[in-house]
This record gives C-alpha cells, sequence and structure tokens, in this order.
C-alpha cells in the first residue's frame, strides 16, 4: 500500500513535473530533431495531466478522511463510539483514528467514573443531618444542602450560583466564610442562628480549591443544641444532688458532733437528736434508691421482657403501701372504679410509679382531704389512671417543670414531708417505658390531678 508520506501534497507533485518539462525543452532546444522534442513536451505534459489527477483524486480522498477525523473528534464526548466503525488503514490516519478512539473509550470512562463519585457525594452531602454550605472567592453558592437550607429558613433547594448575603443573614456566619477565603486556614465558631429557632450550632469552616488560582471555602453546622441542653441538665443534676446530699449530711455531722460533745448523757435530747439523725439517713437512702432507680430507667439497656400487668392488682398494692400514711397525716384514699384491664409492661414499676403518685398526693395534700384512684378505657381505646387530690394544687407556671428531676414545687414543704425531689420523673420514664404519657391538671386551691395513658391489651381468657 502506498504509503501517505509519498503524496504529502500535490502542489509539490505539479513543481516537480514543470521542472521536468523545463529540463526537456532545454533538451529539446540542444537537439537537431526537434519534432522528437515537441513529442517529448507533450508526453511530459500529459504526464503531468495524469499526475495532477492522481494526485487530485488523492487529495480528495485525504480531505474525506481528514473530515472523518474532524467528525470524530467532536463526537469524542458524545456516546461511546462502536466497534465496528475502527478503520482497517495501517497508515498515519488509519493510526491516528485508532488513538483517538482508544482515547476515546478511556475519556468515557473517566467520565463515567467521576459522574459515579460526583453522584455519590452529592448524595452523601444531601442527605446529612449537618448543613453544609460551599461557596467560592466571590461568595457565591456552589451547593448547599436542606438541612442548611432549613436551619437558615431558606426555600428549598437553593440554586448555584446564589449570592450568599442573600441566603445567610447572620455576619459571623459570613465572616467565616471570608475569613477561610482570604487566609486560607481553617476556622471553628459557635453560634446561635437568628432565624435557627433559638438552636445552637458549630460552624466548621474550610478552605475549598475551586481552580489552581482561586479557592473559596466550605462550611459545615453541626446542631449542638441537644449536647448543650444535655451538658445544661447534668451541671444542673450535679448540683441539684450535691445540694440535695449535703442538708442531711450537714444534720446528721451537726447532731453526731452535738451527742460525742456531750449531750448523750442529756436524757431530755439524746433520743430525739438520734431520732433527727435517723430520720435524715432514711432520707440519704431514699435518695440513693430513687437515683439508682433513675440510672436504670435513663441508662439505654433493653429491659427485660414486658409482661400482662393487671391494672386494678396494680392499684390495690400501691393503696395498700401508702394507707398508713394517709391514716396518719388525716388523708382519705379512695378506689373509684377500677376496671380490670390488662397493659403490657412491669408489675414492680407500674406499682411503684402508682405509689408515687399517692404518696405525693397524700402528702401535699391537707389534713381531712381525699386522694382518689381511677382507671378505665378512653374513647381511643387507651387504659387511663388517673389520681386526682383536693389539696392545695400546683401553680400553672409550675406544671411544665415539675417532671424535671428534683424540681420542687414548694421546697420548704419537700424536705418537710421528706420528699426526695425525683419521684416524678421516676414516673414519667416508667410510663414513657410503656409507650405511654402522662399529663397533669391543677388550680390553686382545687388540687391536682395526674393521668396516665398506655395501650390496653385484651382482657385475659
Amino acid at each position: 500500500m502506498i504509503k501517505l508520506s509519498l503524496f504529502r501534497n500535490r502542489v509539490w507533485i505539479a513543481f516537480l513535473l514543470i521542472a521536468l518539462a523545463l529540463l526537456a525543452l532545454d533538451w529539446a532546444h540542444d537537439s537537431v530533431h526537434m519534432d522528437t522534442a515537441f513529442r517529448a513536451l507533450l508526453e511530459i505534459l500529459a504526464a503531468a495531466t495524469l499526475a495532477q489527477i492522481i494526485a487530485y483524486v488523492f487529495s480528495l480522498l485525504l480531505a474525506k478522511r481528514i473530515r472523518n477525523l474532524q467528525a470524530l473528534t467532536e463526537r469524542l464526548l458524545d456516546a461511546k463510539l462502536p466497534e465496528t466503525e475502527m478503520p482497517q488503514a495501517e497508515d498515519e490516519l488509519g493510526l491516528l483514528n485508532q488513538s483517538l478512539r482508544r482515547m476515546a473509550s478511556r475519556i468515557h470512562e473517566l467520565l463515567d467514573r467521576l459522574s459515579l463519585e460526583s453522584g455519590r457525594r452529592e448524595a452523601i452531602l444531601s442527605s446529612m443531618s449537618e448543613g453544609v454550605l460551599a461557596a467560592d472567592n466571590r461568595l457565591q453558592v456552589i451547593f448547599c444542602n436542606d438541612s442548611l437550607a432549613r436551619a437558615l429558613g431558606a426555600a428549598r433547594p437553593v440554586a448555584p450560583g446564589t449570592p450568599v448575603l442573600d441566603l445567610v443573614r447572620d455576619p459571623i456566619l459570613v465572616n467565616l466564610l471570608t475569613q477561610v477565603i482570604a487566609t486560607g486556614r481553617p476556622l471553628k465558631h459557635k453560634l446561635e442562628l437568628s432565624s435557627g429557632e433559638g438552636k445552637s450550632f458549630e460552624a466548621q469552616a474550610a478552605p475549598l480549591a475551586i481552580t489552581p488560582q482561586s479557592r473559596g471555602a466550605i462550611i459545615i453546622l453541626h446542631d449542638i443544641t441537644d449536647i448543650e441542653r444535655l451538658e445544661r441538665v447534668r451541671k444542673d443534676f450535679v448540683a441539684n444532688v450535691s445540694h440535695e446530699l449535703r442538708t442531711p449530711l450537714t444534720a446528721i455531722r451537726g447532731y453526731a458532733e452535738t451527742l460525742l460533745d456531750g449531750a448523750l448523757e442529756d436524757t431530755e435530747n439524746n433520743r430525739r437528736f438520734v431520732e433527727i439523725i435517723q430520720a435524715h439517713a432514711i432520707r440519704l437512702n431514699n435518695i440513693a434508691a430513687d437515683l439508682m432507680t433513675l440510672s436504670e430507667l435513663e441508662s439505654g439497656r433493653p429491659a427485660p421482657e414486658p409482661e400482662r400487668v393487671s391494672v386494678r392488682d396494680a392499684i390495690e398494692t400501691a393503696l395498700t403501701t401508702v394507707e398508713s400514711e394517709a391514716r396518719v397525716r388525716g388523708v382519705k384514699l379512695q378506689c373509684g372504679d377500677a376496671a380490670d384491664l390488662m397493659v403490657l409492661g412491669h408489675k414492680i414499676r407500674l406499682e411503684q410509679a402508682l405509689i408515687n403518685l399517692i404518696d405525693n398526693a397524700v402528702k401535699f395534700n391537707r389534713r381531712g382531704g381525699e386522694v382518689k384512684v381511677e382507671s378505665g378505657l378512653t374513647r381511643e381505646g387507651k387504659t387511663f389512671i388517673t389520681v386526682a387530690d383536693n389539696g392545695s394544687g400546683i401553680p400553672s407556671d409550675e406544671l411544665p417543670r415539675i417532671f424535671e428531676r428534683f424540681y420542687r414545687v414548694d421546697k420548704a414543704r419537700s424536705r418537710e414531708v421528706g420528699g426526695t425531689g425525683l419521684g416524678l420523673s421516676i414516673v414519667k420514664h416508667v410510663v414513657e417505658r410503656m409507650n405511654g404519657t402522662v399529663r397533669v391538671e391543677s388550680a390553686i386551691g382545687k388540687g391536682a390531678t395526674f393521668t396516665i395513658l398506655v395501650p390496653s391489651l385484651a382482657d385475659p381468657e
């Protein structure tokens, strides 16, 4: 096969033929046979014409193949080229065609891989609970997921190219992005967004390479509202425990020192001092027991397999336990309608919750008061248990906090009657473990009514 290198350009072929013609004319001028020279010139011209035609045909073929190569290069990023179109020619253009096709195949593989990786990254970023915002050096949005748009109170989805200043109203967040873009160093800051409904966030900003000559910034918002709330609860809990333990310990230490300083021989007061020490020791024991119960309920460990519990039996056990305390305080216990309903839970825990509610209703009642316990089914088919008293009641502004640990409405009276401040917290956790809820209704001077709602079970056969 004739290589393309022999016919690189028909112009050069034409120049060669003209040169041969001039040489022939010079040779004919010196020859005595002019006819022979003329005939030779005609043959040369004929040969030149034939060569020109051949060169033209080759140029057409060459132009066609070049156009095919041009079309091929324009289709490099289109759909994958079929293998059946691979050329069989082995000249330079054919080899170039094959190289372009192999390059196109590799480009498509790389593009498919990049598209897959890009789709994965975008899916991961979009599904993150943390807010993610990427911006360029002109503070225009490159990417913003729904979590961040939700935290900022912006419409979703956020289109790329949106100015950050149109999206973010908090200057701290804008300053973070600006400083990271300017310095190229990561930054961290805690903030509360004005549109975040009182939520707290930890913002982590880092530089983001966009082009070799420019960089942007990416910022991630971690919602730390629950963490800070738990931290506040932990601090309050430690402070409350310390306070609750310090009071009886101080009393025990004081009366013990009094006895050791000579009060043991005081026959009129030594017994009373020992009884006070015993009362405070019992209170310490009750606090420790309630803390252990609350810790077990909040531990998150799998609870034992729940069992069928009779509501009537649990109410009767709780009333029997509190009966002596009610008699001493002059409070009447009354069991109203108590249907023999079955619930799923733990008998001891349900009895403990009812004992706490009835005991509080007795202790914070007036002499001659009444505590009434009832149970039944709601219209929705749930089991309810109510513990109502006609005591002094609870102020309305105190109701949202009465289930907090160590929270007391009347702190002086709570210590007087020996309460630990953990009873209602235990009630709440016990009921929640039974997939139920507990609520309270109260008014000053009219008493309080606590209602437990838990799912019902079918009556036993």
